[in-house]
């Protein structure tokens, strides 16, 4: 079944830059009410600003996704403002480029706790009213780099891994509920987190093309949503070849870095 946007309340995660800033902005062509979030709400206020949405709701909120107790805090503050959320999109990420030699457990701490848990920390406040009203739309920005442990990038891609499983099994068992789970897989999109990747990225895509795409598949319920199709294919290909040869492939690669 489709989903009609119109007079929904959209909340969103990571909205401050990158991906989520242009789904704000794209979305304020829409009959749409934003709860936009970030730890940094004073780029939300300017996104606000410089939107100057005519007979539209956006209300910003600052909130650190790792923190449990804030994200609660947080939710129930949008309720108190919209009512409801009909539509969580999680979209919160970090990314850091690590090797053995640069292994830091803090950032690996950040990654896991913002990719993964800062996803299950909003559904695990909203679920049950998701349930109760049984309706409802999660969309978990997920990740390509799912599919292999990429050399470099060995904790983001372990997160993005876990987060798609996470999230294909939250959508078998909230079915039922009439909630959707949607998980969006990108590839390299042009945000300030793969501004600081050193290697060569394949169909590089603008943020803005990037969340015009996602907006048009959450119209359209569709249960993955990833592109580019081209990087997404190579994806498919490298997720069932053989360990041995991706593994050499994979050192050959690290080596013209080195």
């Amino acid at each position: 079944m489709k989903i009609d946007l119109s007079n929904k309340v959209i909340l969103i995660t990571g909205a401050s830059s990158g991906i989520g800033y242009y789904l704000v902005k794209k979305l304020t062509s829409e009959k749409v009410r934003l709860a936009i979030i970030s730890r940094r709400k004073e780029l939300l206020d300017e996104l606000i600003e410089e939107l100057n949405p005519l007979n539209q709701q956006i209300i910003a909120y600052k909130c650190d996704v790792r923190n449990f107790e804030e994200v609660k805090f947080v939710y129930n503050q949008i309720k108190n403002d919209f009512g409801q959320v009909d539509i969580a999109i999680l979209n919160s990420g970090v990314s850091y480029r690590m090797s053995e030699s640069s292994f830091e457990i803090e950032k690996a701490r950040e990654i896991f706790d913002t990719n993964f848990f800062g996803v299950v920390n909003f559904v695990s406040v909203m679920k049950n009213d998701f349930i109760e009203k049984k309706s409802g739309t999660i969309v978990g920005v997920s990740s390509l780099a799912d599919t292999r442990g990429f050399p470099g990038s060995g904790f983001y891609c372990a997160s993005k891994s876990a987060l798609t499983t996470f999230l294909e099994s939250l959508r078998i068992e909230l079915r039922k509920h009439n909630v959707s789970v949607i998980t969006v897989r990108p590839g390299f999109v042009r945000t300030p987190m793969t501004d600081k990747n050193e290697f060569f990225m394949p169909f590089l895509m603008e943020p803005d093309l990037a969340a015009e795409i996602i907006i048009k598949r959450i119209k359209k319920n569709k249960p993955v949503i990833e592109f580019p199709f081209a990087l997404s294919l190579m994806v498919r290909v490298l997720k069932f070849m053989p360990r041995s040869i991706f593994e050499f492939l994979a050192s050959k690669k690290l080596k013209s870095r080195l």
